[in-house]
């Protein structure tokens, strides 16, 4: 009798077209076959409810993209685990990474050797907010008051945090509580049970959250966002290919569509740079 999982991994083939189909989170390059396909791997970080089907459904018009440029298939897997992200990144596993996290491509171009192809247009931000009713007027205001930010360990923390260092306010002498979803942070505030949030600027509740009179205190420094990367191994003739094909995307009705299928405007072609000095600014202490 056939199994269950043998059962549904060949039902995954019938339906998943050969040239994306989804490698479970851990996936390395003699999964995508070396020298007859790539590895693309994408991360949605600690918020991303995403399941490995809705990967491959969100991601395979960007893979189909990549793939005519590359000339070979490129296969989607998601990682759910940061970790499986860093490691595979170092050991060389994924010929491509793309990662809503932007500090782990940024840790692949400066620790691991990959190179820079584009950035998600808009640029994120931290968005701190206040329920509509709240005495708080400035960012200087937070000092002393009760913070809730998303998980501690979750990007947008970091980010949230680095942005107060630089208005003067340690996070570490402040009162800071943490939820599971940005959603929850929202939440939080509006029921005034703690009176500031810090939330990503690309998450849903973000977009939401003046619908209803709240107001978003302070925004902080774009920075790159959901960046696109390549190991070594990707020629530079071919990055400058990639980099050309995606930044057009935005030109034509099908790109566009592309573009709608991950949730973004845009992709930015652009060098290391940024993506290094968003690494800086995280790490700096003071």
């Amino acid at each position: 009798m056939i199994s269950a999982t043998r059962l549904l991994l060949a039902l995954l083939f019938v339906l998943i077209p050969a040239t994306s189909v989804t490698a479970a989170p851990g996936s390395s390059k003699a999964d995508a076959q070396p020298g007859k396909s790539y590895l693309f791997a994408v991360s949605e970080g600690t918020s991303g409810g995403i399941d490995p089907l809705e990967a491959v459904a969100k991601y395979r018009p960007l893979a189909d993209v990549m793939q005519k440029v590359m000339g070979r298939p490129v296969v989607v897997t998601l990682v759910r685990r940061f970790e499986d992200l860093e490691a595979g990144m170092k050991r060389g596993d994924f010929d491509f990474v793309m990662a809503r996290p932007s500090d782990y491509p940024a840790r692949g171009v400066r620790d691991y050797k990959y190179s820079m192809i584009a950035a998600s247009k808009p640029d994120g931000q931290c968005f701190f907010i206040v329920e509509k009713s709240s005495p708080i007027k400035t960012i200087a205001d937070v000092k002393g008051k009760n913070i809730i930010f998303p998980e501690k360990i979750a990007y947008m923390s970091k980010f949230c945090t680095a942005e107060l260092r630089d208005q003067g306010i340690d996070v570490r002498n402040e009162s800071i509580k943490y939820a599971k979803e940005q959603g929850a942070v929202a939440w939080t505030v509006e029921k005034q049970l703690l009176d500031v949030g810090g939330i990503a600027s690309y998450a849903p509740v973000a977009k939401n959250w003046e619908k209803n009179g709240n107001r978003i205190l302070h925004k902080s420094i774009p920075q790159p966002y959901s960046p696109l990367i390549a190991h070594q191994n990707i020629p530079a003739d071919k990055v400058a290919a990639l980099q050309a094909a995606l930044g057009d995307l935005g030109k034509t009705e099908e790109g566009k569509k592309v573009l709608k299928s991950i949730g973004i405007q845009g992709l930015n072609p652009e060098s290391s740079e940024r993506l290094l000095a968003l690494l800086a600014w995280l790490e700096k202490t003071k």
